[in-house]
């Protein structure tokens, strides 16, 4: 580091140059008022990286020796917050040293900031506001009021008040929310002041993302070497793998990243270093290839281009690298730029050029260049926000949220995507309307790449969770395929808390009128099938109290069945026994909608009358099939309606099928991409029905209708405490006989 002086000097001599080039007068007057505040466009100073003013001082500390830890991670901050209870309530309790992380979302206690609500607009707040903490102000901001408004820093930011913090922190174990509460009262920033913690920490309790995704774990100061992992609820960890790594930009944010960085270039375009300007130029021709790849034009808006031949087009990295004309280009470097010059932060004040008032005229002028029929075609989508009426649906607020956020952040991630190796993943391009809707979305097929690191730096990674069957996907897609050795991977599983007789499991292969049950897509609408389980579950109704759960392999085959049941009066049957509640789409009204179904539970039983309880018509995969708990009389049947196979037609499911045929052994006869078929549905299976017990002394039956799950590939797939008790049943008449027990 150099020293103080030689810093100083230099900052001199920069903010002449800065000056002789034209800054302006007023620049010059406020220099004379504030002789300390330095005008820079393009200082990127060591505080910026090391994101806290107090360390100059204190070199040591930024060196702190780490201690042999486990990092415990899971999926939600409700499941970290159990876990933390538990360890509270434990005999370590005591004389842990635990620490909690989470997102700024859930940790930030600036309550200007926290009412932004977006977590990636929170990011971009609290980021800017460290940089105006150690920017010297540039003159960009010196201009007008609306500047001054975001110069604010944040007052939490101290690092006096989060050493304090984090002394606190270690001393008694903490869940996120005592956490937040410590942070208000001493005014230090707990989403700051928890990662100082983590060096002397022995526990720390932190959501899966975190630790995945190695750029992330590098800002927080996770070190993995030789500690211990835990990664709890484990059950869709390829998939959450593959979601962190893929991202997805879509047409209209390309162009306000174009826009925003051309008038940032044009504007500083004298102060840039070469090399700088050359990098910004780079992604300035990335930005117009993509927005052509999806067949636009950068210039012009893209809410008013239609695109020719909509559509999904699948690519390998490096066709598209080639096809869009980007493969002299080293995206490694124009990474590294990025991350090294923080340009995307930079460009906070530059609104995209279409934006605001003169969005009409200029939508005018580009609609009369469009072909009349293509014409008529966007009017009446765009209709809507044309006129602007005030009945048009509240879609609007949501897409400004993510305009103000940066969108060139967003694009970072899908260039550092495009850097995995060429077979480890597609690219789709996802040709919509119009070239504002369309996106370029990466997928990653081989999750192994990324989570080798953590395999190979840490002692020891536990892989747990309720249901983790079939574990064969873990073992060859993330654990072979990273180059763990056979020998290394230890599997352990064990039985329920539950007594046996706890718990009913059936597999019924006929309805009452002898209908065989078989919910193919090919079958499953017929009326006779809808009928046949409309029956079962009215029969159900009448012996079973309180809840009963029903499961539907989607919601569109959920819809239907309600309304031919509607049709046919089955309802109203079904109605006089339970009252009946539907999964609803929207994620905010779930908890409303739990609340009443439980509600209507505990005043039946309390009543007795001829109303036992309630329906839940639910959706496997969707909100209720994970992470909430039917115990007790919440859930004393569970019943699910065929097998939900995901949707074989999906390109991104094909690419993958294509992909593990190509990279993986045939095991037992059968392609890697039936087993992989097989392996999501049951694993929904077993997530969905698991929702039923939830501790020692719960007790449920759960029904499989579907003749096919008695097939022993399926059968074999059950988590082993369910497969042990599972009777499988031909004709109905027993089945109800055992239930009615």
């Amino acid at each position: 580091q150099r020293s103080e002086e030689d810093e100083t000097k230099r900052l001199l001599q920069l903010s002449k140059e800065v000056l002789s080039e034209g800054a302006g007068v007023d620049a010059v007057e406020q220099l004379d008022h504030n002789e300390e505040e330095l005008i820079l466009a393009e200082y990127e100073s060591d505080e910026e990286k090391k994101a806290v003013s107090g360390l100059e001082e204190d070199d040591d500390d930024l060196e702190e020796e780490h201690v042999t830890k486990i990092y415990y991670c899971s999926r939600t901050h409700s499941q970290l917050s159990q876990f933390v209870r538990e360890v509270q309530k434990s005999p370590f309790g005591k004389d842990t040293r635990l620490v909690s992380l989470g997102s700024r979302q859930n940790l930030c206690v600036n309550e200007e900031v926290r009412r932004l609500g977006a977590l990636q607009l929170i990011n971009d707040r609290c980021m800017e506001m460290q940089k105006n903490r150690h920017e010297k102000k540039s003159d960009e901001e010196m201009e007008g009021k609306k500047r001054r408004v975001s110069r604010t820093v944040c007052p939490f930011y101290s690092y006096e008040q989060m050493q304090f913090l984090r002394d606190e922190v270690l001393v008694e174990v903490k869940d996120i929310e005592q956490l937040v509460a410590l942070g208000r009262e001493t005014k230090a920033c707990p989403y700051y002041g928890s990662r100082y913690a983590i060096p002397a920490a022995q526990l720390v309790v932190l959501p899966y993302q975190m630790l995945l995704h190695e750029p992330t774990r590098n800002a927080a100061g996770i070190k993995l070497k030789d500690q211990v992992v835990i990664i709890d609820e484990a059950h869709n960890l390829i998939d959450t793998i593959t979601c962190i790594h893929s991202a997805e930009v879509s047409g209209s944010q390309l162009c306000c990243a174009h826009s925003q960085l051309l008038q940032y270039m044009e504007r500083y375009r004298k102060r840039l270093k070469a090399k700088n300007l050359m990098y910004i130029k780079q992604i300035l021709y990335l930005l117009e290839r993509f927005v052509a790849m999806l067949g636009g034009n950068v210039n012009q808006n893209p809410n008013c281009q239609a695109v020719a031949q909509t559509g999904t087009v699948l690519k390998s990295i490096n066709d598209f690298l080639f096809q869009s004309q980007i493969d002299n280009i080293n995206l490694f470097k124009v990474q590294r730029y990025c991350e090294k010059s923080l340009i995307s932060r930079k460009l906070f004040g530059f609104v995209e050029r279409y934006g605001g008032p003169t969005t009409a005229v200029k939508t005018n002028k580009e609609n009369q260049k469009l072909a009349g029929l293509q014409n008529f075609l966007l009017t009446l989508q765009q209709g809507s926000d044309k006129e602007g009426p005030p009945q048009s649906p509240p879609v609007e607020p949501e897409n400004d949220q993510l305009r103000t956020a940066s969108p060139l952040m967003q694009i970072e991630g899908f260039l550092s995507a495009l850097t995995n190796a060429n077979q480890d993943g597609r690219v789709i391009l996802n040709r919509q309307g119009t070239v504002g809707q369309s996106s370029l979305k990466f997928l990653l097929l081989n999750p192994a790449v990324h989570f080798a690191k953590v395999v190979e730096e840490c002692r020891a990674v536990i892989i747990a969770g309720g249901t983790m069957q079939p574990v064969a996907d873990f073992r060859e897609q993330l654990l072979s395929c990273a180059g763990v050795d056979p020998a290394r991977v230890v599997e352990f599983s064990c039985g329920h808390v539950i007594p046996p007789e706890n718990i009913l499991p059936i597999i019924l292969c006929s309805g009452p009128s002898n209908q065989q049950l078989e919910f193919t897509y090919q079958t499953r609408d017929l009326p006779q099938m809808m009928d046949e389980t409309g029956r079962i579950l009215c029969n159900l109704c009448n012996v079973v109290p309180g809840g009963v759960v029903c499961f539907f392999p989607s919601y569109e085959y959920e819809k239907q069945v309600y309304a031919h049941w509607e049709k046919t009066g089955l309802l109203t049957r079904l109605a006089a026994k339970k009252k009946i509640f539907q999964e609803p789409k929207k994620a905010s009204q779930v908890e409303q909608v739990l609340v009443e179904y439980a509600k209507c539970i505990k005043r039946c039983s309390q009543a007795g009358g001829q109303m036992t309880g309630a329906l839940l018509l639910s959706v496997v995969g969707g909100k209720m099939s994970e992470g909430i708990n039917f115990s007790d009389d919440l859930g004393r049947c569970v019943i699910m309606v065929g097998m939900p196979y995901p949707n074989i037609k999906s390109p991104e499911l094909q690419e993958k099928m294509t992909w593990l045929d190509k990279t993986m052994p045939r095991a037992a006869g059968q392609a890697p991409s039936r087993v992989l078929i097989e392996n999501l549905c049951m694993k929904a299976v077993n997530q969905s029905i698991g929702r039923a017990i939830r501790h020692q002394k719960d007790f449920a039956s759960i029904l499989l209708l579907d003749h096919r799950y008695a097939r022993p590939a399926i059968f074999n797939k059950l988590p082993q405490w369910i497969r042990e008790r599972t009777q499988v049943k031909p004709a109905f008449g027993p089945a109800f006989a055992e239930l009615r027990k």
